[in-house]
């Protein structure tokens, strides 16, 4: 008996699936672009003229964005420890197998669900509105930004240890901070301290950026070179953002690697 016709109907069946969703793909692109306006305003002239002018560095200004990039770095370090630690009794108030309590977990799992709702930039704007321009506010954005992005990722790494040590020591009669300390911590440790460092990795891209708000870093110096129309040191910005950024994602992929 040969089954190599409803084989092959049933692959020109999803082929024809395939081909008709990427059709109205583009047909929706094509209308967004039009109703957004996007690309009517692009001029390659400006486009090439500015890579042109990009190609040359002033590398004398990079002594002058040394410091603002070591800022950047330190706002990412800074706050990504503030909200990774606060994450941690926060997750472990949402996670099923810690807290039984449904209208506590619901409760906390809600407003770390608003909070994780809110993006860093708009984050970083609301900081510099309440404590003013500079560093602070740039630490405190990321700090919230990286609270939320730990908690989610702590809390259900929780949920899915293994309970046999949990309920031998609930058996024994342990109290919650002592199950949390022997049963929990040396189950889920590595993976926090992976979370941690992958949370560090987009908080260093993000700082680079908070500039822009007034959030301090090396992201006011590219806002500065862009707005005076000193391209050449935009390029020494951009390179040197480039390079901190490969650099961190390198040691930070070596060890999450070493963690796992």
């Amino acid at each position: 008996m040969n089954t190599t016709l409803p084989k092959r109907t049933f692959n020109q069946e999803w082929h024809v699936i395939g081909f008709s969703i990427f059709l109205l793909m583009v047909v929706l692109l094509m209308i967004s672009a039009h109703a957004t306006g996007a690309g009517q305003d692009f001029s390659w002239d400006q486009f090439f003229d500015l890579w042109i002018k990009m190609s040359k560095p002033d590398w004398s200004y990079l002594s002058s964005v040394t410091k603002p990039l070591i800022e950047t770095i330190q706002m990412a370090l800074v706050g990504t420890f503030l909200g990774g630690v606060a994450a941690i009794p926060a997750a472990l108030l949402s996670a099923e197998n810690i807290v039984k309590n449904k209208f506590v977990r619901g409760l906390v799992r809600l407003l770390m669900n608003l909070i994780r709702s809110l993006p860093e930039m708009l984050l970083a704007a609301l900081f510099v509105a309440v404590v003013g321009i500079g560093a602070l506010s740039g630490v405190l954005a990321l700090a919230v930004f990286s609270f939320g992005m730990v908690f989610k990722l702590l809390y259900e790494a929780i949920e899915t240890i293994d309970a046999g040590p949990i309920e031998a020591l609930r058996a024994a009669g342990a109290n919650s901070i002592q199950i949390i300390c022997f049963a929990v911590v040396p189950q889920v440790f590595n993976q926090y301290l992976s979370f941690f460092l992958y949370t560090l990795e987009i908080n260093v891209r993000a700082s680079t950026v908070l500039g822009y708000l007034g959030a301090g870093g090396i992201g006011l110096y590219l806002n500065t070179t862009l707005e005076m129309f000193r391209y050449d040191r935009t390029a020494v910005v951009i390179l040197a953002i480039l390079l901190v950024v490969v650099l961190v994602d390198f040691v930070s992929n070596q060890l999450r690697e070493v963690l796992k």
